[in-house]
């Protein structure tokens, strides 16, 4: 294989075979828990298997592993702080306005789908946005504490607001 030739189903076969031992075991060391560590490896060769653009394997596979690894990793404590946070918001709810299963369900992968896309705007973009959702402040309150203009922060906000309409 030539190092711009995507890999073939063989080569990747064979990738799996010499390294998600290895792999799961650096999972495992990482996260403690052997069922995430093998969930995590089964979904790195999975991401691997699914790449959008056809890319090289590479000379040092266990580099490409441990960085799909690690972003993964990342992704997954990510959502179980999301997650933590919505189940510790709901406990103060009175029983009768505890949403069903099913609807916490949509929920958390609505706010996992938010967060994903916040994460991806412009800093100060992001940061114009939870300023005046989370925090409450007018416009000209963040404009002010930003040091920028009126219509500055109304621009980042319609951006914000179009990139979390993308969302729905």
């Amino acid at each position: 294989m030539s190092s711009v030739d995507p890999p073939s189903n063989q080569q990747i076969h064979t990738l799996y075979s010499e390294h998600h031992g290895w792999l799961q075991g650096w999972l495992h060391r990482k996260l403690g828990n052997r069922c995430d560590a093998a969930d995590l490896a089964h979904d790195t060769f999975l991401r691997l298997l699914t790449r959008q653009v056809a890319k090289p394997l590479g000379s040092e596979p266990r580099a490409l592993l441990t960085h799909i690894a690690k972003g993964l990793v990342i992704d997954r404590w990510r959502r179980q702080d999301i997650e933590r946070a919505y189940l510790e918001t709901i406990a103060q709810l009175p029983v009768a306005d505890v949403p069903s299963p099913e609807t916490r369900l949509l929920i958390l992968e609505t706010l996992m789908r938010i967060e994903a896309l916040l994460r991806e705007l412009p800093t100060v973009t992001r940061e114009t946005f939870m300023l005046s959702q989370i925090e409450g402040l007018t416009y000209a309150q963040i404009a002010t504490r930003l040091s920028v203009s009126l219509i500055t922060v109304k621009r980042h906000m319609r951006a914000a607001f179009i990139a979390c309409l993308s969302v729905a």
